[in-house]
């Protein structure tokens, strides 16, 4: 009752009041910051033990958006109501399908003129949340319109909930049930009310052609390659994903270049007729300008010749031309580009400009196709960039459970028979179903892990009504799109295949892709989650179901889906938990089951081992042609720099470990590179940076406190006594103590009295030290920019233990050990938990039951032995409302060695107790519990990777 008067007293009467997980909250949809309603409602169904609904108008994608969430509480054993309306004929009749398919949803229609509410209750086990105000259930209400909506909180007997739900009551009584029968009734007299598209073709003019106007990335592009020819290249390469108009791009570039004689080089055969159309249109032109070089067909003479890589690399075919009969050449999915085919076609044409496109330059077999366009990359859009500029049909990911049965999940060497068991396909209908799509009406792509299962299942799906087929590479072309044309036209539900559709295949209409396969590369991942990304009339949304087993590789799903390819362990947990960092109407969500195994993935895999190390560090050399820098892995966001840095002590020596010819550094010289990449790199604070570099751009020998200032406030930081001293103290190695002592204390920097010291001055000369000593201070500053900072620390920024003390500029270093799960002096008490012990807490340990109460309260113990009158404690009595009391925390044991800040916290005098606590060996230890109260609530995506 105290949390919630305090709560209200901040809302309505005094903002500075300290709050608590109950305060009522403006929810206001924020694309920028990743902060929507949707977080709240998922976080709010996750937690709930019921719900009802009072929603007017609702959407498939709204109604998809939640409905991970929907499925957990059906697995529990909960579920709720839900009361709508035909206000306006804004529910179409597949919403209604929708909801009657959800097994935990009882979903009633009020017989209420006009009826327009927006409300959402959910009862929890202590209180209720409210959520009213502007939206409805459709996902652009949930994620992108400016809303208004306020959430209250309050307990069984309050007002509120008592009008509340005592008009829910009423309103659920006098409204009719939904029923098969009743959506049959409302289909017969429904007519689709006119509401503007979000579907915006590319517009043709018919009498000029040539005025059709290119979207934003074509434009860019565009520009780009007219800078590529000012400067005299011959070569370029479009890296742009699927589905963001790659051909159009390249008949506007064709169209302004004005070749006499075009060639435009494809892998298959299906694909030369759109692409020849879509030329046209284009360009314009009579039909006797375009031409086919296939195996059936040889049109030669046309002034722009589209040809299957198959036939053009015949020499007897490529023969028929001299080698500069054309000066401009298209290669499209140019990754394959380094096949003995392409090059051999390649080395005998010779055109004035040659472009190169595709998706995914990344390859497999080490072949470096940006060394093959001169390293000219004209232009890059990747998945994450295209859903922003709303270039591609919006999805709807669902990573669900697959299929267990007594103890056995789906993995990497399960039984072929346990794959195509009556159960499992059932299993899998009843998911692809709940999931749904675009229409209810699902025109899908299936890929399965072997041609055995593929065409076994689609036989099975076709046996249970569910038109199927099944397709290889042993089906010619023409049984490829006859079948495809079945799917088109409605006449298949399903084509199951394994990996031909990865690429180079355009079927706009597919409403539906289901992954039943252990994603073997993130690249395959994008490119099967691709094949529903083309924008097409007839769908909203594509409905991405990926059934996730007990596979290694699941750690690969968040990294494909977010683009991080950091290669940090916690950045991909987070990015299962918090899946709110894709762009537009498009959504992530996963069930807990799923979360669990991705998570588990994530813990036994050695994600910075060097043999994850070397692939991307090799694409990026043949990116850059030389040495990458530990910029460069930075500025394109490929491998976080600290993991790569410090894999190896320092990247000097990464670098020797890949084998490359570079000058050789003296051990004290690797020393100064280590201490730089533990210490410094993760860019915490910027006053060692600062002065080091400028130690190196001044040559300065000595520093007066004058001149340290000076520095520090010339860079608007800080410039504090304390903080100058702190930092000689660091860059002197005063500070450290312990293995770290012995580690770095040959790499002073600056004495105590601000002299630079010989030993730099001496390592300073080598200028090949010099550039990865910036290099790693560039680094350092661009990290510690990533955010706004706030002083000594960032909330949800994470921090090791010896790194607080340096930022809270304590004179000296502890081991961890000693630091334990605290440390204190006068000015700051600071309070470190792990959540999930793991092995360490053994024998004469005890295991500490350190956990939230909410998202703004902790229970947590004091070290054993203690007793109420221990120093800590008495401090905690005497000072614990106005001392700085920071608290920091990670998730496992398990999950390195850094911490997030959650803030500062105060404890509940009221509730400290002395208790007893065994440890293993069977011996009883006093400690003290108390409550900890944060400042604010933490942030709930961060909240639920926590907790959940």
């Amino acid at each position: 009752m105290e949390i919630l008067e305090r709560s209200l007293k901040k809302a309505f009467i005094d903002k500075t009041v300290p709050g608590s997980a109950y305060d009522p909250e403006v929810i206001i949809n924020q694309p920028v910051d990743k902060t929507f309603l949707l977080n709240t409602l998922q976080n709010e169904l996750d937690n709930c033990q019921d719900f009802f609904f009072s929603i007017a108008f609702i959407t498939k994608d709204g109604l998809a958006s939640i409905k991970a969430q929907l499925a957990d509480l059906h697995r529990r054993g909960l579920g709720g109501r839900l009361l709508t309306s035909t206000y306006l004929s804004f529910n179409q009749p597949k919403v209604f399908e929708d909801l009657l398919n959800i097994p935990n949803l009882d979903v009633r229609i009020s017989n209420k003129a006009g009826f327009h509410a927006k409300g959402y209750l959910f009862s929890q086990t202590t209180h209720h949340s409210l959520i009213v105000g502007s939206s409805n259930l459709t996902l652009s209400a949930l994620k992108l319109n400016y809303e208004w909506n306020v959430k209250l909180t309050s307990y069984e007997h309050g007002e509120i909930i008592h009008q509340v739900t005592h008009h829910m009551e009423k309103e659920w009584n006098e409204a009719s049930p939904l029923s098969t029968e009743w959506i049959k009734q409302y289909q017969m007299n429904y007519e689709q009310p006119v509401f503007k598209s979000d579907y915006h073709p590319i517009e043709l003019t018919e009498e000029k052609p040539a005025y059709v106007v290119p979207n934003k990335m074509q434009r860019q592009a565009l520009d780009s390659l007219e800078q590529l020819r000012a400067e005299g290249q011959q070569k370029g390469l479009i890296i742009s994903a699927t589905g963001t108009g790659k051909t159009y791009l390249a008949a506007f570039d064709v169209l302004n270049y004005k070749p006499k004689k075009m060639l435009f080089i494809v892998h298959r055969e299906q694909i030369l007729t759109k692409a020849k159309e879509s030329f046209q249109q284009i360009i314009g032109g009579s039909d006797s300008d375009y031409g086919i070089l296939s195996g059936n067909t040889r049109e030669i003479d046309a002034n722009y010749l589209f040809a299957t890589i198959q036939t053009i690399s015949k020499p007897e075919n490529y023969q028929l031309f001299t080698e500069d009969y054309f000066d401009y050449v298209l290669i499209d999915e140019v990754h394959k580009a380094g096949a003995e085919s392409y090059l051999r076609t390649l080395n005998y044409f010779k055109p004035n400009f040659l472009l190169g496109m595709t998706a995914t330059p990344e390859r497999t077999d080490n072949f470096n196709i940006f060394e093959l366009f001169d390293y000219n990359i004209a232009y890059e859009i990747r998945l994450q960039d295209a859903l922003k500029e709303n270039m591609l049909c919006p999805f709807h990911y669902f990573g669900v459970t697959d299929y267990e049965k007594d103890g056995m999940t789906i993995h990497e060497k399960i039984d072929f028979n346990y794959l195509i068991a009556d159960e499992r396909v059932d299993f899998l209908l009843e998911k692809i179903n709940y999931y749904s799509c675009s229409n209810n009406q699902p025109k899908g792509l299936v890929f399965c892990s072997s041609i055995d299962e593929a065409e076994e299942l689609s036989r099975r799906f076709d046996e249970r009504g569910v038109p199927s087929k099944f397709l290889s590479g042993q089906h010619s072309i023409s049984e490829r799109e006859a079948v495809i044309s079945e799917l088109e036209a409605g006449n298949l539900h399903y084509i199951f295949t394994v990996d031909i559709f990865n690429e180079g295949i355009d079927i706009p209409i597919v409403n539906q892709v289901v992954m039943l396969r252990n994603t073997q590369s993130s690249i395959i991942f994008i490119q099967q989650l691709g094949r529903g990304l083309r924008k097409h009339p007839d769908k909203d949304y594509v409905t991405i179901i990926d059934f996730i087993g007990n596979y290694q590789n699941n750690y690969l799903i968040p990294m494909a889906l977010s683009g991080d390819m950091s290669l940090n362990k916690n950045n991909l947990r987070k990015d299962t938990y918090d899946t709110h960092y894709i762009s537009g109407l498009s959504a992530i969500n996963f069930e807990q089951i799923a979360k669990e195994r991705i998570s588990s993935s994530i813990d036994q895999v050695k994600i910075d081992s060097m043999t994850m190390l070397r692939k991307p560090y090799q694409e990026l050399k043949n990116r850059l042609n030389r040495i990458p820098k530990l910029w460069d892995f930075y500025t394109q966001k490929i491998v976080d720099p600290v993991v790569i840095a410090t894999k190896q002590k320092n990247y000097y020596r990464f670098l020797k470990s890949m084998k490359e010819d570079i000058p050789v550094l003296s051990e004290l010289e690797e020393t100064y590179l280590n201490f730089v990449s533990d210490e410094l790199l993760v860019g915490l604070r910027l006053n060692e940076l600062v002065l080091i570099n400028d130690i190196l751009d001044t040559k300065k020998t000595t520093y007066s406190y004058d001149a340290l200032h000076q520095l520090f406030m010339s860079c608007e930081i800080q410039h504090d006594e304390q903080t100058i001293a702190s930092t000689l103290n660091v860059l002197s190695m005063n500070f450290y103590t312990g293995g770290d002592k012995k580690r770095f204390k040959q790499a002073t920097f600056i004495d105590l009295e601000g002299n630079v010291t010989p030993s730099f001055l001496h390592v300073m000369k080598n200028d090949y030290f010099v550039t990865h000593l910036r290099d790693l201070i560039r680094v350092g500053i661009a990290k510690y920019r990533e955010h706004i900072k706030q002083l000594p620390f960032t909330l949800y920024q994470k921090y090791r233990r010896r790194d607080t003390l340096r930022l809270l500029n304590w004179q000296e270093q502890m081991v961890n050990q000693n630091i334990g799960g605290y440390i204190y002096n006068d000015a700051d008490f600071i309070i470190f938990v792990t959540l999930e012990k793991g092995e360490d807490f053994r024998g004469s340990l005890v295991a500490y039951e350190d956990g939230f109460v909410d998202s703004q309260t902790i229970q947590w113990f004091t070290k054993a032995p203690r007793t109420i009158n221990s120093p800590e404690v008495r401090y905690l009595q005497e000072h614990g409302q106005t001392a700085n009391i920071h608290f920091f925390i990670k998730k496992a044991d398990d999950h390195g060695s850094d911490f997030y800040y959650l803030g500062k916290v105060k404890p509940d005098v009221n509730s400290m107790e002395q208790v007893t606590r065994a440890t293993s060996e069977g011996e009883t230890k006093s400690l003290v519990k108390m409550l900890l109260q944060l400042e604010e609530p933490v942030e709930i995506s961060l909240f639920n990777f926590l907790t959940k």
